[in-house]
């Protein structure tokens, strides 16, 4: 489902006794293998299926059906088929899946199951070899649109958390550097305001060579 068991509950429906189709009079009437179990939603709640979850007692292939409402429409509900004989038994003879737990999620079912006001269950059983069949414990579940808002907040909550301070390591200090600038914007200032056309002269730099400097224009 879209989230957890805890947050979301099946829908409030009312499941109708199963309906056994019988071959022949009522006098001489036999099985036919065939069960239907009609459930009813609320009525003028249209329900947006996200999964059907029941517990099997004995039967071979469930086929669902859905009454579908267009929305806005005035058109009449209809009937859809939105899943064909799902095996529930290994094997309709023995014993295999004949009490297990299954749940049908939308994405197995033809089309969306969206807009429905009543669910059909056609149950099958041609094994002749158990006296009654029929599905225990059904519950339908709604279809929840995910929270747009709880997403982003799951997704930054995954994210790794950056050391916003950089490595300085090998760096120079940025107080000294910063201080250096001043004092040579300081000094070019001076250098500006007291120019001089005339030629300074030679002079030694540390005893080794000579240099012409001359005045800056």
């Amino acid at each position: 489902m879209s989230g957890s068991p805890e947050d979301i509950k099946p829908v409030t429906c009312t499941i109708k006794p199963p309906v056994y189709l019988q071959i022949g009079d009522k006098t001489d009437a036999a099985h036919s293998g065939v069960c239907v179990v009609d459930v009813t939603l609320p009525f003028g709640k249209p329900v947006n299926i996200e999964e059907i979850t029941f517990k099997n007692y004995y039967t071979a292939f469930v086929t669902v059906r859905l009454l579908r409402r267009s929305p806005g429409q005035e058109t009449p509900a209809r009937w859809c088929t939105a899943l064909r004989d799902l095996p529930l038994m290994d094997n309709p003879h023995t014993e295999g899946g004949s009490q297990d737990y299954y749940s049908i999620h939308r994405t197995q079912m033809q089309g969306e199951p969206d807009h429905v006001v009543s669910v059909r269950l056609i149950l099958r059983q041609p094994s002749s070899a158990w006296l009654t069949f029929s599905l225990e414990d059904i519950k339908i579940y709604p279809h929840m649109e995910p929270d747009p808002e709880k997403e982003v907040s799951d997704w930054l909550s995954g994210l790794t958390l950056v050391d916003q301070h950089p490595d300085l390591e090998g760096l120079p200090d940025p107080q000294t550097v910063s201080s250096s600038i001043q004092q040579m914007w300081a000094l070019t200032e001076v250098m500006q305001t007291n120019q001089t056309t005339a030629s300074i002269g030679r002079f030694d730099v540390d005893g080794c060579y000579d240099i012409n400097l001359l005045s800056l224009t």
